[in-house]
């Protein structure tokens, strides 16, 4: 007898269970229970795998680094100096940022460089004339080297001249450095483009004014006391669609104006000197305290591409919600309708200690009577 209880056990871990199902026929149950399903499903679908992108392995950890240059001359007269034309190097102060560690490995020279009056290079499209009114007196040449001075200078017989500058001559010399940006068969394009979100996304050259436009200020009033400039640059890349359709997105915020009314200070200044010797060996020094704005340039962003094993856990858990709509209305039929109670008896079947033997004993007999 125990041996046949053991091996009627042993057979029994072989078995296969399965679930035991009871159509109840409720309208307003089964109205629910649909409206839960297409609910989950409209989730899984539109916000877990389309807008979450629930399909894809992402990647937050993004690491670059970003490398800034500043354009353009200035001309200012004041008592003290008179007639100054500043360029970039004298305005970019200091010429490195914060954590950085600047190596040369090439430099051009122009050496015994002079205030007076020259020729703009020809590089510079802003430079170039057919003639004299091409040249406005006192203007200043965009991303050139000085202030035009009203006449136009040709070299040969070429008819295309360009326009002389009062400025630090001989002008830099013409170099063309390698580029890591979109290629363009168009050799100006650098020279043309300013950045524009839906025009040219991919343009890195920005003017100061349209920086501080963005941030909501005006350029000439953050000029007098300064200011600091946040330059968060995004990436949110969809990989799954090529790198041609990764571009960053720009967001500008000005970061020295407080929230509160008890601002300490507004703006950016600091003080440096230039020293010098006389004629008799003496040295002396000019103090300056310059205002500027200072950009602070931050980096974030996300990149996706399609992989099963998040898409499998996406499907997944949108399968185990299903579970849910299961259980609310199992809980709504049981303790909430007014037949729960026969429904409950249809759902769990019980059993006492005698049903069970004489079921068991139904069974043995039925393997010991013949075949017929």
């Amino acid at each position: 007898m125990a041996a046949s209880w053991c091996k009627g056990r042993l057979f029994s871990f072989f078995d296969y269970k399965t679930e035991k199902f009871i159509v109840a026929k409720n309208k307003t149950v089964g109205i629910l229970y649909r409206l839960i399903q297409l609910s989950i499903i409209g989730y899984l679908i539109g916000w877990v795998f389309l807008s979450k992108k629930g399909y894809q392995e992402i990647d937050e950890a993004i690491q670059s680094s970003v490398i800034t240059k500043l354009k353009g001359v200035s001309v200012t007269n004041t008592t003290e100096s008179g007639v100054l034309v500043w360029g970039p190097e004298d305005y970019v102060i200091p010429p490195q940022g914060e954590a950085i560690l600047f190596v040369v490995t090439n430099f051009l020279e122009t050496p015994n460089q002079k205030l007076g009056y020259c020729a703009e290079s020809p590089k510079v499209l802003d430079g170039l004339c057919q003639g004299d009114e091409d040249c406005q007196e006192g203007h200043i040449v965009v991303a050139g080297h000085g202030v035009m001075s009203g006449r136009c200078v040709r070299s040969g017989q070429n008819s295309t001249g360009t326009c002389e500058i009062f400025g630090w001559c001989p002008v830099e010399r013409p170099f063309k450095p390698q580029s890591n940006i979109m290629d363009t068969t168009n050799q100006s394009y650098l020279q043309k483009c300013r950045y524009d979100e839906k025009l040219y996304p991919y343009c890195p050259i920005f003017g100061l004014g349209d920086i501080t436009m963005r941030a909501g200020y005006n350029f000439n009033d953050m000029a007098v006391f300064g200011g600091s400039i946040g330059i968060h640059i995004e990436w949110n890349c969809d990989l799954d669609k090529g790198y041609s359709s990764c571009h960053p997105q720009y967001r500008f915020t000005r970061q020295d104006i407080s929230t509160s009314d008890k601002a300490i200070a507004v703006g950016f200044n600091f003080r440096h000197a230039r020293y010098y010797k006389n004629a008799a060996g003496e040295s002396y020094r000019s103090l300056f305290k310059v205002y500027g704005v200072r950009f602070n340039i931050m980096v974030n962003g996300r990149a996706g591409m399609f992989n099963i094993v998040p898409t499998a856990i996406s499907v997944g858990s949108g399968l185990a919600l299903m579970g849910a709509g299961v259980f609310l209305c199992d809980m709504i039929l049981l303790y909430l309708m007014k037949n729960g109670t026969a429904y409950r008896e249809r759902k769990f079947e019980g059993q006492s200690a005698d049903e069970d033997r004489n079921q068991s004993n139904q069974e043995q007999n039925s393997l010991k009577s013949p075949d017929l």
